[in-house]
C-alpha cells in the first residue's frame, strides 16, 4: 500500500480521524449536489475538486445529485451542463449519478412518519404571514393558528395536497420545532409547498415539492453520505439539518461539515446574479469568456489542469476570505507556460516595409515553438518578406526617455529575423501613422549582428506574404469594482464597458489549420484560445486567455497594455492627453521611478548594463523593495543575469500575490540559491515552486529545504519508466488520438506524468522515455 500524503486541510483531518476509529465503517462517500437552475461557476468547481479529491485520497466514492426539488427554475439543459463540467474539470462519478426527484416517494413517506409523531402539521397561512410570525433574532416567533391541528386532520389534508386538491401558495406543511428558538431557522420550518408545475423528470405526477432544508440531508442519508460538505452559508441549517436525520429515524445519520465558499474580487457568485447577466443580454451567454461559469473559463481559455491547482492554492478554511483575482491568472499562466507553443500574432497591425529588400523575394525562418528551457521542443517555418506587419503599439513618432522599441532613427530586431532601422514615418491626413519605412542589415539573418553591437529591443511580426486574417477578443473583468455593488448595492453599475475589445490583425500561417480550442502563446502578447464557437479556417477568432504577465502594483485600476497613443501623430496624442483616463499599471510603475531617482538610475541601469529589455526592467523597478531583492539576487548569482530577471518577473511575481514585498522572511540571496539550483539540475522548475513558497512563507536555506521534502529531481529511470506506463494506460483514449495525429496531445502527457512525480522528473527523461513510450 503506497503512503498517503498528509491531511492538507480540516476536512482531511476530520475524514483521517473517522477512519482511524472506524466511523462510518471505515467508508468515505461525500456528494457534490448542485441545484440544476443554472451553469455551475468557479465557486461550485472549487466544491467539485474538494469533494471528489477527498473521495479519491480515501479510497471512496463522490456522489453527483441533482437537487431537483424546484420545478420553477430547473431545466434539463443545466443538468447537461453540469455534467459537462464536472467530467471537463477531470472527474467521474460512475455509477453514482442520482436525482433528488428519485427520493420523493421516500421523502413523503418520511413527511407522514413525522405528522404521524406530532411533529409536523399543515399550515393555511400565505408565505407573508408565515415569514411575519417567525419573530426576529430578539423576539420569538408566533404559533400558527394551525399548529395544534390533529394527527389525523394533518393526515388528510397532506394528501390532498398530494392529490392536487389545492391552489398553490395555499397550504404549506411545517415541521412542529419550536417557535422560541434562537436559531430563527428551527422556528416551524417549511417542508412542502404547492406547486403545479411541470417538472424536467417527473413530468406532472407530483404538485408537491420538498423544500431544500428537509430534501438535503435525508437524501444524503438514503445515499448513504458518510461526509456532508457545504459552505459557512449554511452553517445555521446543520441544527435544522440534524434535526430532521434525527427525529425521522433514517438510517444512517449523515453529518454535516462547512468550509469557506470562495470569493474572488472583481467577480459575483450569486446565481440569480448570474442570470441576470445572461436574460438582460450584459453578456453573451452562460458560456460568455467574461462570466465566472465552468463553462465560460473553459471558453476563455482556461484548463481543467488551472482550475485544480487554483482550488489547491486557495485552499479550505472556516474563516471567508476573497481571493485577489490575480491568484486565478496566476493558475493558467503557469500551466500554459509549461505547455503551449510560442506563435507570433499582430493584434493591432502597422504596416512595414523593408526597402531595401528585394520586391517579390520571400524566405522561410526556421523559429522555435518553445523557448530553450522548455521541457517541449519543436519548430515552424516562418514566411518573411518586403513587407510585414508590427503591433501598433511597438511604434513611437516621438519617443519618450527610455523607449526601447521601434522610433525614426533606431534600430531593433525582428524576432527570429534581422535588425531593421526606421527611416521614414507615413502618416494620413489626420496625422496618424499609417505605414513605416525601414532598411534591414541582411548579416543579421537569425537576429545577431556579426559586430555584437546592441538594438533598442526586439519586436514580433508577421508577414503579409501568408498572414491569416483574425479577430482577437481582449476579454478583461467584467466589473471595474473589486467588490461589486458595494457601494450601490447592484453589482450591474459597476460593469466594466471595456471588458470586451475587438481587435482584427494578422497571425502566421503555420496555425491556421490547427483545430478550434488549441491554445498559444502570441509572443510578447498573451495567452490566447482559438474559439470553440466562432473560429473557422478562413475566419479565425481568438480569445484572449490572460495577459503574459501580472505586475506588484499595490493600486490596481485595470490592467492594459501600454497606451497606442506613442504611436500617434503630436495632434492626435494631445487629443487623447485632454481625455482624463484611469492610470495605468504600468502608469503606476512610472510614477514610482519618477518619485525615487535611485529606482530610476536602476531602470537604466538593468537595460544598459545588464542588457533586460525594457519591459523586464520596467517590471523590477516599479517597487523599491523588488528591486532591492533582484539587486541581492544578481550580487549571489553566478548565472546568466538575464535568465534570473526572467525568473524574477515570471515566476516570483506570481508567488508573491498581495504578500509585502518589504517584509518577506528571505531575502534575495536566498532567491538566487533557488534559482542556481534549478540551474544545476538538482530540482525542477515545477518543485522549486514548492520550494519558493515555504520560502516566502518562513525562509530558510533552498538546499535543506529540497533535502526536507524530498523534492530532489527523481533520477530513477525504471521507476519514472513505471510512472510513465501508468499515465498512458489511465489515459488510453488519448494516447491513441496522439498515436492516430493528435501531436499536440504530447504536452498534456508531458503534464500528467509531471503531476504524477509531483514536478520531481526531469523534463528532458520524461520526455525522451514518453517519445519511447507513446510511438512503440
Amino acid at each position: 500500500m503506497t503512503e498517503r500524503e498528509p491531511p492538507r486541510n480540516f476536512l482531511e483531518q476530520i475524514v483521517e480521524s473517522h477512519l482511524r476509529d472506524g466511523t462510518h465503517g471505515g467508508q468515505v462517500v461525500t456528494r457534490f449536489p448542485p441545484e440544476p437552475n443554472g451553469y455551475l461557476h468557479i465557486g461550485h468547481a472549487k466544491s467539485i475538486c474538494l469533494n471528489f479529491g477527498i473521495a479519491q485520497k480515501y479510497g471512496g466514492v463522490c456522489h453527483l445529485r441533482m437537487d431537483d426539488t424546484n420545478p420553477l427554475a430547473e431545466e434539463v439543459e443545466f443538468v447537461e451542463s453540469i455534467q459537462a463540467d464536472v467530467r471537463w474539470l477531470g472527474f467521474d462519478w460512475g455509477e453514482h449519478f442520482f436525482f433528488a426527484s428519485a427520493y420523493y416517494e421516500r421523502l413523503y413517506e418520511l413527511a407522514v412518519g413525522l405528522i404521524k409523531a406530532g411533529k409536523a402539521y399543515v399550515d393555511d397561512q400565505s408565505v407573508e404571514a408565515i415569514r411575519a410570525g417567525r419573530g426576529t433574532l430578539t423576539a420569538p416567533g408566533t404559533p400558527s393558528p394551525w399548529r395544534d391541528r390533529s394527527v389525523e386532520e394533518n393526515l388528510s389534508l397532506f394528501a390532498q395536497m398530494r392529490a392536487g386538491a389545492f391552489p398553490d401558495g395555499s397550504k404549506v406543511l411545517r415541521a412542529k420545532i419550536d417557535m422560541g428558538a434562537r436559531n430563527i431557522l428551527m422556528r416551524d420550518p417549511l417542508m412542502y409547498r404547492i406547486r403545479h408545475a411541470h417538472h424536467h423528470r417527473t413530468g406532472d405526477t407530483w404538485c408537491i415539492y420538498p423544500m431544500y432544508d428537509f430534501a438535503h440531508g435525508l437524501s444524503d442519508a438514503i445515499e448513504g453520505i458518510t461526509h456532508s460538505i457545504c459552505t459557512l452559508e449554511f452553517e445555521n441549517n446543520r441544527e435544522l439539518y440534524d434535526w430532521f436525520v434525527a427525529n425521522t429515524g433514517i438510517q444512517p445519520q449523515p453529518k454535516q461539515y462547512e468550509f469557506a465558499r470562495l470569493n474572488i474580487d472583481y467577480m459575483v457568485m450569486s446565481k440569480r446574479k448570474l442570470k441576470q447577466l445572461v436574460d438582460e443580454a450584459h453578456v453573451d451567454g452562460w458560456d460568455d469568456p467574461r462570466m465566472p461559469t465552468v463553462a465560460g473559463l473553459r471558453r476563455r481559455g482556461f484548463t481543467p489542469e488551472s482550475i485544480r491547482a487554483f482550488a489547491e492554492m486557495v485552499g479550505v478554511t472556516k474563516a471567508n476570505t476573497t481571493i485577489d483575482y490575480a491568484k486565478l491568472e496566476f493558475a493558467i499562466r503557469d500551466d500554459l507556460n509549461h505547455t503551449v507553443s510560442r506563435v507570433m500574432a499582430v493584434v493591432d497591425p502597422l504596416e512595414v516595409v523593408i526597402t531595401n529588400y528585394p520586391e517579390g523575394q520571400t524566405e522561410s525562418l526556421d523559429c522555435a515553438l518553445y523557448p530553450h528551457d522548455h521541457p517541449l521542443e519543436g519548430s515552424r517555418a516562418v514566411p518573411f518578406g518586403r513587407t510585414i506587419y508590427i503591433d501598433r503599439s511597438d511604434f513611437a513618432a516621438e519617443p519618450p526617455k527610455g523607449w526601447r522599441r521601434l522610433a525614426p532613427g533606431v534600430e531593433v530586431r525582428l524576432r527570429y529575423a534581422y535588425f531593421v532601422t526606421c527611416e521614414r514615418v507615413i502618416t494620413d491626413a489626420d496625422g496618424q501613422v499609417v505605414r513605416l519605412e525601414c532598411r534591414y542589415d541582411p548579416a543579421t539573418r537569425g537576429g545577431a549582428a556579426p559586430d555584437n553591437r546592441k538594438v533598442a529591443g526586439t519586436l514580433h511580426w508577421v508577414a503579409a506574404e501568408g498572414a491569416v486574417p483574425a479577430e482577437f477578443r481582449l476579454y478583461d473583468r467584467l466589473f471595474t469594482e473589486a467588490a461589486p455593488g458595494a457601494r450601490t448595492g447592484d453589482p450591474l453599475d459597476d460593469l466594466n464597458p471595456e471588458s470586451l475589445t475587438v481587435q482584427r490583425g494578422w497571425v502566421e500561417p503555420s496555425i491556421a489549420a490547427h483545430p478550434a480550442g488549441t491554445r498559444y502563446q502570441f509572443e510578447r502578447t498573451g495567452y490566447f484560445i482559438s474559439d470553440s464557437e466562432d473560429s473557422q479556417p478562413g475566419g479565425l477568432v481568438f480569445n484572449r486567455i490572460v495577459t503574459l504577465r501580472d505586475t506588484w502594483a499595490k493600486q490596481v485600476s485595470k490592467a492594459d497594455a501600454a497606451p497606442a497613443a506613442a504611436s500617434q501623430a503630436p495632434a492626435a496624442r494631445r487629443a487623447e492627453k485632454a481625455r482624463p483616463a484611469k492610470r495605468t499599471k504600468a502608469q503606476i510603475r512610472a510614477h514610482e521611478r519618477a518619485a525615487d531617482p535611485a529606482l530610476a538610475a536602476r531602470y537604466a541601469t538593468y537595460q544598459a548594463d545588464l542588457g533586460l529589455d525594457e519591459e523586464t526592467a520596467d517590471l523590477l523597478t516599479g517597487e523599491a523593495a523588488v528591486a532591492d531583492l533582484f539587486d541581492q539576487a544578481r550580487a549571489a548569482y553566478a548565472g546568466d543575469l538575464a535568465g534570473l530577471a526572467k525568473w524574477f518577473v515570471n515566476e516570483l511575481a506570481g508567488a508573491l500575490g498581495d504578500r509585502d514585498t518589504a517584509t518577506l522572511p528571505t531575502d534575495g540571496a536566498a532567491l538566487a540559491a533557488l534559482v542556481a539550483l534549478v540551474d544545476a539540475g538538482t530540482v525542477t522548475s515545477r518543485a522549486a515552486k514548492d520550494v519558493l513558497e515555504v520560502l516566502l512563507a518562513e525562509g530558510g536555506a533552498p538546499a535543506a529545504i529540497v533535502k526536507a521534502r524530498g523534492l530532489e529531481v527523481l533520477d530513477d529511470s525504471d521507476a519514472l519508466a513505471r510512472t510513465i506506463d501508468g499515465v498512458v494506460a489511465a489515459h488510453a483514449d488519448m494516447a491513441a488520438r496522439f498515436r492516430g495525429g493528435e501531436q499536440k496531445l504530447f504536452g498534456f502527457f508531458i503534464g500528467q506524468v509531471m503531476q504524477a512525480t509531483g514536478g520531481k522528473a526531469d523534463p528532458k527523461a520524461v520526455r525522451a522515455l514518453l517519445t519511447a513510450r507513446l510511438t512503440a
